[in-house]
């Protein structure tokens, strides 16, 4: 929830500690139960989260199926984030089904760092935390051609098969969701950061879906750019608001503040997820 302090002037997310979770905060609104089979649940990272959305499309599936939705969209998060957790498993699997995103590649651990399962990285030789892409940016900088490649090769690797081992851990009915501006095959340049992590989630190509895909039940994609980029507006004012990164490293790279949201999905992106997965949804209804 370190969205919140960023994003007060745009959105509420309704924000509440989920039980027996070592006070993990989830986006609200909390779901009016959590009785075994009498809910379903959306995880993923920050597009499941739905920053400065209102209405994301776990809330929109709500309203379309009339029924709950626990909302485990975490910052940055990568498979191995809920691996760690046990007690979101649990949660999961007390779930009727579950729509589990395509998460980032950046939000794996490789040889010279430790994800933790989130975006924000740890430099193993000298214990520095640091943003994905900065983490990136250095490592095109200070490394040749052949050992850059080694690394994404591991990290998709390390990807692939937490992805695999989480996708098992589901017991109930899954959907795997890709939700992106751009189709899953890409290929990666050596350039840049960008053009090496490509648009999110980042690092992911269509033979690493192929290699998670058969693990779920279905898989539903949504590629749109519509409502993009998103004016972001006041919601005390009805004005443009200015926001600003909290992370010294965003700062660094993309500058200090912004009107527009370019990198979230918009509004419209997640009025477009609903529409894509709600005819899936109702299949387990049956």
């Amino acid at each position: 929830m370190q969205y919140q302090d960023r994003d007060w002037e745009v959105v509420d997310y309704q924000g509440y500690i989920l039980p027996n979770t070592g006070g993990k905060d989830f986006r609200g609104p909390q779901p009016k139960t959590l009785d075994k089979g009498e809910y379903f649940v959306c995880l993923g990272a920050a597009q499941t989260f739905g920053c400065f959305c209102e209405n994301p499309y776990p809330i929109l599936l709500q309203e379309k199926l009339n029924f709950p939705v626990l909302n485990l969209g975490v910052a940055g998060a990568g498979p191995w984030f809920f691996l760690q957790n046990p007690s979101l498993i649990e949660y999961i699997n007390n779930a009727k089904f579950a729509i589990v995103q395509v998460m980032s590649g950046r939000s794996e651990s490789n040889s010279l760092f430790d994800s933790g399962g989130r975006e924000y990285l740890t430099r193993l030789s000298d214990g520095v935390k640091l943003g994905a892409d900065l983490a990136y940016k250095e490592l095109l900088e200070q490394y040749d051609r052949n050992y850059v490649e080694t690394i994404i090769a591991e990290t998709r690797q390390n990807w692939v098969n937490h992805f695999q081992q989480l996708l098992q851990n589901i017991k109930v009915p899954k959907i795997l969701f890709w939700f992106s501006v751009r189709e899953p095959f890409y290929q990666e340049k050596y350039t840049n950061f960008t053009t090496l992590l490509g648009r999110f989630p980042h690092l992911v190509n269509s033979k690493m879906i192929g290699e998670i895909k058969k693990y779920s039940d279905r898989y539903v994609e949504c590629i749109s750019s519509r409502g993009m980029p998103q004016l972001l507006i006041s919601r005390f004012t009805n004005k443009p608001a200015i926001i600003d990164p909290k992370r010294e490293d965003l700062r660094q790279l993309y500058g200090n503040s912004k009107l527009f949201n370019r990198y979230y999905p918009s509004p419209e992106m997640h009025i477009d997820a609903t529409n894509l997965l709600e005819k899936t949804c109702k299949k387990f209804f049956k």
